[in-house]
């Protein structure tokens, strides 16, 4: 932990080495909501985002705030490793699989032209008490399997011993946007309705687990968040099927995966909360967990360390240095693809769109892994050699 900022109605942990303006107003909030337990953190990789900080940890005491968690519902990483070496495998070869992938996975705002099947989407929900989920059920099912566009990643990376990985990082999709919205909006007219002390200005209208709608909102977040996990094991396996193809003697270790978006009850500090991670990973102690860099810089496999201070949380990557319109207008495409290029990695900058997601406009990985090793520690250091993005 960097610094403790004492100066609000709770403590606010900061793991970062200084804090923009607009993050510090927001977390500010964060600090003096009435139902905001023990302290704030602040994650090494936290930006400004709508309400919250993106990299902030709330625990909150009986109730649950949608625009805490965030409209993809349920975003994260999943990391499969391979048994393939990746001296065997050439450019030509890469450049292959990276077409192959961007033909069979949809990307950006792209979907299935038709439903996949239902079997892939989460089970052991009822659908029927469930009005947003049920309402764009059979949109979802076009959906499942989609990157989706903005952060969102495909990458076959090296690990150090030189075996090839493969990372996927998405979402919820559409389907998890529309439960955010939905509830959010409700959120704000229940705290009006009840003369809330919250203001509305903050952006942080919560519902009291005392009342049905947080309980609705808990199990639809619940499903998008499964929904994501089963939209990330979908590209997976498709994936891994395009891998085949190329290499088909090849083996791939069990998949890891981990949300980064997501509000849960658990126990800190003697008392049941609910934690509410945005852009945040859980990080409890033996848990294994995946911290990607941006698309030129490194990624990892990480083991937690169960701090308590942190709410058994860490990163959930590099974190924005830049906004997208502002990396569009500042950054070099010349200079951003020359960098990419002298490392030698298919990337995905390939216009002055592309630079909202070009590595400059990432913080330094290096610098928030240091800053967090009182939470995790590093099992595996991964160099990207190929990235497809929406």
């Amino acid at each position: 932990m960097k610094k403790v900022i004492l100066s609000e109605k709770i403590p606010i942990k900061v793991w970062m080495d200084s804090v923009d303006d607009k993050t510090m107003e927001q977390v500010v909030n964060l600090a003096n909501l009435p139902f905001a337990f023990k302290h704030i953190c602040l994650m090494p990789d936290a930006h400004s985002g709508y309400g919250m900080p993106i990299g902030g940890v709330l625990a909150a005491d009986g109730v649950i705030v949608p625009n805490a968690v965030g409209v993809d519902i349920g975003c994260g990483m999943c990391a499969v490793k391979t048994n393939l070496p990746a001296s065997k495998v050439s450019k030509t070869k890469l450049l292959g699989i990276v077409n192959d992938i961007r033909r069979r996975i949809p990307v950006g705002f792209n979907h299935h032209k038709k439903a996949q099947d239902p079997s892939l989407m989460p089970q052991n929900y009822n659908i029927n008490e469930m009005q947003v989920v049920e309402r764009h059920y059979k949109s979802a099912l076009r959906q499942v399997g989609t990157l989706g566009g903005g952060n969102h990643f495909i990458e076959i990376q090296k690990d150090t011993e030189g075996f090839i990985w493969i990372m996927v990082h998405s979402g919820s999709r559409n389907l998890g946007k529309q439960v955010a919205d939905f509830y959010n909006k409700k959120a704000k007219q229940l705290n009006k309705l009840w003369h809330s002390s919250v203001s509305a200005s903050v952006d942080l209208a919560f519902l009291p687990f005392k009342s049905h709608e947080a309980h609705q909102y808990y199990d639809e977040m619940r499903y998008c968040v499964d929904f994501a996990f089963a939209n990330r094991k979908l590209m997976m396996k498709r994936i891994q099927e395009i891998v085949v193809e190329a290499f088909p003697i090849v083996e791939f270790d069990d998949m890891i995966n981990i949300a980064h978006n997501y509000a849960a009850w658990e126990n800190h500090f003697g008392k049941d909360v609910v934690v509410h991670r945005k852009g945040a990973t859980s990080a409890r102690k033996g848990e294994i967990g995946i911290i990607p860099g941006s698309q030129g810089t490194n990624s990892y496999i990480t083991e937690g360390l169960g701090n308590p201070e942190s709410f058994n949380s860490c990163s959930h990557g590099a974190g924005r240095v830049m906004g997208r319109k502002e990396a569009i207008r500042n950054l070099s495409l010349k200079e951003e693809q020359r960098k990419l290029n002298a490392r030698g990695i298919i990337h995905s900058v390939n216009s002055p769109r592309d630079l909202d997601e070009a590595p400059s406009a990432y913080k330094n990985i290096s610098k928030v892994m240091a800053n967090q090793q009182d939470l995790v520690k590093i099992k595996v250091e991964l160099s990207p050699l190929a990235v497809v993005k929406g």
